[in-house]
């Protein structure tokens, strides 16, 4: 047994050499601190744990993102491990969707004191010098729909169980529902310690038993924001005494919303914005950060701050690249502010513009309108260019929800122009 009792560390979805997106396409973003985020991130998981002097460490699945590019991604991982092994360390993982998807993960040659879980059926690991029976399976292909933990066996009543299982539990928001099961599923087992993986937001779903996902190590876009880390678990007489969470992540992915309302001019809503960007860059404690900037709230400039909207963006960009700190930089801004006049007041101008503002409200609420002049403008996709159509950010003409935002954005010029119009009047 360790000094302090027994202590191992839950990790899971770590994507080694997986892509950060978001950042790459404007001059000046971090490509190398980009590429080599996750890999940081798992030095800095090795490091705690052999300054912990953790007795093993659990990868709940997806160690890999898919297939490597080379074998350099299998390389650096061996080596890594073989640092935990001269440190006495074990390593206990399962396979997850993303490993299954790569064929190198099949034949690698893993070292002695790394247990990957078999895909056929759940393997049991019992370490009787610690008193701990470890539990696994590991995904035998990328889609696994059956409740795998069904097949789990009872847990030792001598023993600290723990469970290492890849899935979606009973189903999450923006990850696929492979391995769904439940809480009492989990529950029924007699472990004292889930240790799941797939879901990269952590969550500590149960304490009775502990069911925790520890979320992913690295953030890899702006849909994995926040810190991101490991679970650093504490066992004494065969009870788990403290679970807590560990920053890992060396760069860090942010929502910086503002709600301009009081700023009355373009010039107050930049020092709000360098303010909200430096107290996002001070939170993040010495990490670099990606942000996102979203303004919004009804302002008088509004007008101004739209019709100069590509300006401004670059402003808040060299504003951010200014501060001080290790490092900020701006994924996107986002402009939803709305001018102080109503939408009713614009609609009753005697205007041409107003008429036409009126017609833009009708075709809103009238479907078969809507969907009739997304079919009279197909024809503009064909012209379109192909990294306009693909990609993240894509945009198709013909496709009516997009049609939609692109009417919003239509009127938000019609609303700027007949202000423009009346304050010149």
């Amino acid at each position: 047994m360790h000094k302090s009792g027994l202590k191992f560390i839950h990790t899971a979805d770590i994507h080694l050499d997986s892509p950060l997106h978001g950042l790459q396409r404007y001059q000046g973003a971090p490509v190398e601190e980009i590429r080599g985020a996750t890999r940081r991130a798992f030095d800095k998981l090795i490091e705690l744990a052999i300054d912990e002097d953790v007795a093993f460490v659990l990868i709940s699945g997806d160690l890999y993102d898919g297939d490597w590019k080379d074998y350099n991604t299998g390389l650096y991982f061996m080596e890594r491990m073989g640092r935990l092994r001269e440190a006495g360390i074990r390593v206990f993982m399962v396979a997850g969707n993303h490993d299954a998807a790569s064929q190198i993960t099949k034949h690698l040659r893993l070292p002695d004191n790394v247990t990957m879980f078999a895909t056929r059926a759940p393997e049991q690991v019992i370490l009787d010098d610690l008193k701990v029976a470890i539990h696994g399976q590991s995904f035998a292909a990328r889609a696994v729909t059956d409740d795998l933990s069904r097949a789990y066996p009872q847990g030792d009543p001598q023993l600290f169980n723990i469970g290492l299982l890849h899935t979606c539990l009973d189903g999450k928001p923006g990850h696929e529902p492979y391995a769904p099961c439940t809480v009492d599923g989990l529950r029924s087992k007699g472990y004292q310690y889930w240790a799941l993986g797939h879901v990269h937001r952590r969550e500590e779903v149960s304490r009775d038993p502990w069911i925790v996902f520890p979320g992913n190590i690295q953030g890899r876009h702006i849909r994995e924001t926040g810190p991101k880390g490991c679970t650093l678990v504490t066992v004494d007489n065969g009870e788990v005494a403290t679970v807590e969470h560990r920053d890992l992540d060396v760069m860090r992915w942010s929502r910086c919303v503002l709600d301009v309302t009081n700023s009355e001019t373009v010039d107050e809503i930049y020092a709000q914005v360098g303010k909200g960007l430096q107290t996002v860059l001070d939170a993040a404690k010495g990490r670099s950060v990606a942000v996102r900037l979203v303004l919004h709230g009804i302002c008088s400039a509004h007008t101004r701050l739209h019709a100069e909207r590509d300006y401004w963006i670059q402003e808040y960009r060299a504003l951010a690249n200014g501060l001080s700190g290790p490092g900020i930089w701006l994924e996107k801004v986002v402009i939803e502010t709305r001018a102080s006049l109503s939408s009713d007041e614009v609609l009753a101008y005697d205007h041409a513009l107003g008429g036409l503002l009126r017609s833009i409200r009708g075709m809103e609420v009238d479907e078969p309108a809507l969907h009739g002049l997304a079919k009279e403008i197909s024809a503009l996709r064909r012209r379109l260019p192909a990294e306009i159509l693909s990609g993240e950010e894509s945009y198709d003409p013909s496709d009516p929800e997009q049609l939609k935002d692109t009417l919003e954005d239509i009127k938000e010029l019609l609303i700027n122009r007949l202000l423009s119009t009346g304050q010149d009047a």
